[in-house]
C-alpha cells in the first residue's frame, strides 16, 4: 500500500513507519514539526534503509495537501497529526481545537477529494472520561472528557463516525491508545518533546541522565494501591505494530472499526520510577505535587479485540519500556 502518514516524524508516527517499512509498504510522511525534528527522517532511514520521503506540511494547509494528493495516489492516510499533552490543552485550548480538529477537517476534505477514502486515527483512552470501572473495553460509553486534548479525540471520533454512515465507502480503524513510553531498540527515534515533558516517562529520563533536578508525582492520595495514578504502559514499538496490523480493516473493507491498544495491565506511577531505577540502576528523586487539572486515578484496557480481530497483543514488559526509554535519552545526549 502507499500510504500518507501525518506526523510522521512524531514520537508513535515515526516508530510506526518503521513497522510499516519492514512490512513493505510504501511510506511519505508529512509533519509540520512543531514537536519534532527532521533528523527523525534521517534517523528512520538508517534504520530501515529505505527513502522516506518527507514533506513539511501543516494539515490544515489545504493547498499544500491538494497539490501533494493530487500527485501521489494514496491507498491509505495514518492521522497522527495533532496537539497532544493534556495540562497545555487545559491552558491552551483554542490551539487544541483549532490544530485536532480543524486540521483533520482539511484532511479529510482532502483525502475525500482524491478519492482516498481509508483512514486510521491515533485516538485515545481519554475519551472514556473518568470509566466506572477497569478494565476498559470498546463497549464503555465514551465519557465526559476531563481535558480539551480528549474532547479534541472525542469529537474527531464523532466526525468520523458520521462521516462512515454518510459515506460507507470509507473504512475507517479508531485506534484508542493508552500510555505509549519506550522506543526503538537501536536508539535512533524516541520521545523527544520541545521544552519541559508533559508525559511522565520523558521527564523520568531526564532525570536520570541530568536535565532535570527531579520528577514531580502530581497527587499521591488517589484510591489507588500506593496512592498515585495509574495507567496503562504500552511499548510504542508494540503501539507501532498495532497500525499495521489495523491495515487489515482497510484490507478486507470492514467499514468502521474500534480498537483499544493497551496491554491490559495497569501501573502506577511509582511502580514505572522504582522498575525505571531497578533495570537501569539509576536514582529517581521526586516530589509529590498536588493532582494535575485532568487527571484521573486509573486508566487500563481490556485490549481482547484487537487480539482476536487483528491478532495483535502487546510484547514488550514495563522493563522492557524503561530500559528502551533510557536507552533512547542516552543515545540522544551523546
Amino acid at each position: 500500500m502507499k500510504i500518507l502518514v501525518t506526523g510522521g516524524t512524531g514520537f508513535i508516527g515515526s516508530h510506526t513507519v518503521v513497522e510499516l517499512l519492514n512490512q513493505n509498504h510504501e511510506v511519505v510522511i508529512i509533519d509540520n514539526l512543531c514537536n519534532s525534528s527532521k533528523t527523525v527522517v534521517k534517523n528512520l532511514e538508517k534504520i530501515t534503509n529505505k527513502k522516506v520521503p518527507f514533506f513539511n506540511i501543516d494539515i490544515r494547509n489545504k493547498k499544500a495537501l491538494e497539490e501533494l494528493c493530487s500527485e501521489s495516489k494514496f491507498d491509505c492516510c495514518i492521522h497522527f497529526a495533532g496537539l497532544k499533552a493534556v495540562g497545555e490543552s487545559c491552558q491552551k485550548p483554542l490551539e487544541y481545537y483549532d490544530n485536532n480538529i480543524n486540521g483533520t477537517l482539511v484532511l479529510l476534505e482532502v483525502l475525500n477529494k482524491y478519492n482516498c477514502h481509508n483512514l486510521i486515527f491515533s485516538s485515545s483512552a481519554t475519551v472514556y472520561g473518568n470509566p466506572k470501572s477497569n478494565p476498559i473495553d470498546e463497549t464503555f460509553p465514551k465519557g465526559t472528557c476531563t481535558n480539551p486534548y480528549g474532547w479534541t479525540k472525542s469529537m474527531i471520533e464523532q466526525i468520523l463516525i458520521d462521516l462512515h454512515t454518510a459515506n460507507p465507502d470509507w473504512n475507517i480503524a479508531l485506534l484508542r491508545y493508552f500510555n505509549p513510553i519506550g522506543a526503538h531498540k537501536s536508539g535512533l527515534i524516541g520521545e523527544n518533546p520541545n521544552g519541559v515533558p508533559n508525559n511522565l516517562m520523558p521527564y523520568i529520563t531526564q532525570v536520570a541522565v541530568g536535565m532535570r533536578k527531579e520528577l514531580s508525582v502530581f497527587g499521591n492520595d488517589y484510591d489507588t494501591p500506593d496512592g498515585t495514578g495509574v495507567r496503562d504502559y504500552i511499548h510504542v514499538v508494540d503501539l507501532a505494530k498495532g497500525h499495521v496490523k489495523a491495515l487489515k480493516v482497510i484490507e478486507k473493507k470492514q467499514g468502521l472499526k474500534i480498537y483499544n491498544l493497551g496491554t491490559g495491565h495497569g501501573y502506577s506511577v511509582m511502580q514505572v520510577i522504582k522498575t525505571f531505577e531497578k533495570v537501569n540502576n539509576v536514582k529517581i528523586p521526586y516530589q509529590i505535587k498536588p493532582r494535575r487539572s485532568g487527571d484521573i486515578a486509573a486508566c487500563y484496557a481490556n485490549a481482547q479485540k484487537a487480539f482476536k480481530e487483528l491478532g495483535w497483543k502487546a510484547e514488550n514488559t514495563l522493563e522492557d519500556m524503561c530500559r528502551d526509554s533510557y536507552n533512547w535519552e542516552i543515545h540522544k545526549k551523546n
